[in-house]
């Protein structure tokens, strides 16, 4: 066989490919197919994570939901609470004001009352002081002659004599 032949140049080739093959399999194929077993399991890896974040992202969304319905319905209720505070206060205040108003107003009556009363005793008092002082004056005048005060006497008896 010739080197130049065609039959050697196939079979130098096949040679050199079947010993290119081997030390490639020995020193090149290994790290490189370990290289890319461990590429593939960080990818995997990496979606593993990511599905794990998403189911958690999930659950905390939904967690999430459930606090702000909690605390929507803690709000309303506290407003409802602190609504029905405010309209008892109201009322409360509405009651004790009408209770101090009628009490005001009763002792207003009474104060008046006693004042009418106190007011009545002193227009008497005076009416029957002054009364007596024109009785007195008229008296004075009516007995100061001998004959009117006769004539009074006799006028007197005449009435106590008819009744």
């Amino acid at each position: 066989m010739k080197l130049g032949s065609p039959e050697s140049l196939i079979f130098w080739t096949t040679i050199i490919f079947v010993v290119f093959f081997l030390l490639l399999k020995k020193f090149a194929w290994g790290p490189i197919l370990g290289a890319v077993k461990s590429r593939e399991d960080s990818i995997n890896n990496a979606l593993a994570s990511a599905e794990s974040a998403r189911l958690e992202m999930r659950n905390l969304t939904a967690s999430n939901e459930r606090i702000l319905q909690e605390a929507r319905l803690e709000r309303d209720a506290m407003l409802k609470e602190a609504r029905e505070m405010r309209e008892k206060m109201i009322a409360d205040s509405k009651a004790d004001a009408q209770a101090e108003g009628a009490r005001m107003i009763e002792q207003a009556k009474v104060a008046i009352a006693a004042e009418k009363n106190a007011a009545m005793a002193e227009l008497k008092s005076h009416v029957s002081t002054l009364s007596l002082d024109i009785a007195e004056k008229l008296l004075k005048s009516e007995l100061s002659n001998k004959e009117a005060q006769t004539k009074l006497v006799e006028n007197m008896l005449g009435d106590v004599k008819l009744n």
